[in-house]
């Protein structure tokens, strides 16, 4: 909802279900369990904005597979279907693809087609985006609170730790990107004790001296440097890389003794993101279209802000 308005959400699970589902015109018989959602809010969708229905079938035990591809109607139709063996655990996908419009833009169209061109080919600052901090930035204050010892529910405590994690990430990228160095070199060189990410991978290397062979594997987006994700044990970087590190987690020693304390082990995050297949068009009434894909764990509102920065509003 819009500033100002406030959104509720609640489940009924498991709920003894009776009564028919009509397809085509065709009425069959269903009983089981159902899952019952409801949502409601002070405020309406804007003018401009597409609401959307959904529901979920739940399917226990071996039994014969509905034809799910046999479902043909105007309103909808079935892309894929298949069962996994497996429980599909949250946040495991492996990418996001987008279509996203902005309505009536105004600006320098130019700048803006250059500044896309250049994300292409460079990439942009891999921000965790301001959603993973809840309103306002709510989150990064509740985690203080439970590093002070208020307690938290359990489903909280994760929730808390990610933020506090993630703004001592973004604050190590905002002082690579300020001095310049966030891509992995600047006008002197690659900076002395990087840890380099294999593109699509968690794998890192590294540090090692820089030298050709790496230089055009960064030139080709096949490796990336990283940044701290805090936790506990020495950090994997040295050298200049290390020195911003520890110097970001001293600013912040609460986060990141609070983190540390919870048992969370030091990881590596990528500094740069790589939008996939990246492409726009300028529609009617200076609308802009943007079509990318996203690996799992990054923002399509970082893409925004960074197309949008200084050329379009």
């Amino acid at each position: 909802p819009q500033p100002g308005n406030a959104s509720y959400y609640y489940s009924l699970t498991r709920l003894l279900t009776s009564g028919t589902i009509s397809v085509n015109g065709t009425a069959y018989p269903v009983t089981g369990t159902a899952w019952m959602d409801h949502e409601f809010s002070t405020s309406a969708l804007s003018q401009d904005a597409v609401g959307w229905d959904w529901f979920s079938l739940h399917l226990p035990g071996k039994r014969a597979e509905p034809d799910w591809m046999s479902l043909q109607h105007a309103e909808f139709h079935v892309l894929e279907a298949g069962r996994h063996s497996r429980k599909l655990q949250r946040g495991a996908l492996k990418s996001n693809t987008f279509r996203i419009v902005l309505r009536e833009v105004q600006g320098d169209r130019a700048a803006a087609e250059q500044r896309i061109a250049a994300i292409v080919r460079d990439g942009v600052p891999n921000y965790f985006g301001e959603q993973r901090f809840g309103r306002e930035g709510g989150n990064l204050d509740r985690a203080r609170r439970m590093f002070s010892g208020q307690r938290v529910q359990r489903h909280e405590r994760s929730l808390l730790l990610s933020a506090a994690r993630s703004h001592l990430f973004n604050a190590v990228l905002a002082r690579r990107v300020e001095q310049g160095n966030w891509t992995g070199s600047d006008k002197s060189g690659a900076l002395d004790g990087e840890v380099w990410m294999l593109a699509g991978t968690q794998s890192i290397f590294g540090p090692e001296p820089f030298d050709d062979e790496l230089a055009a594997r960064l030139a080709s987006g096949d490796i990336a440097p990283t940044g701290a994700m805090w936790g506990q044990g020495e950090l994997r970087a040295s050298g200049r890389v290390a020195e911003i590190e520890r110097a970001v987690a001293a600013e912040h020693p609460d986060l990141a003794t609070g983190l540390e304390q919870a048992g969370l082990k030091q990881e590596r995050r990528a500094l740069i993101l790589r939008p996939s297949d990246l492409t726009f068009d300028w529609l009617a009434g200076g609308d802009l279209e943007l079509r990318f894909t996203l690996k799992s764990g990054s923002y399509a509102t970082v893409i925004i802000r960074e197309i949008s920065q200084g050329s379009i509003a």
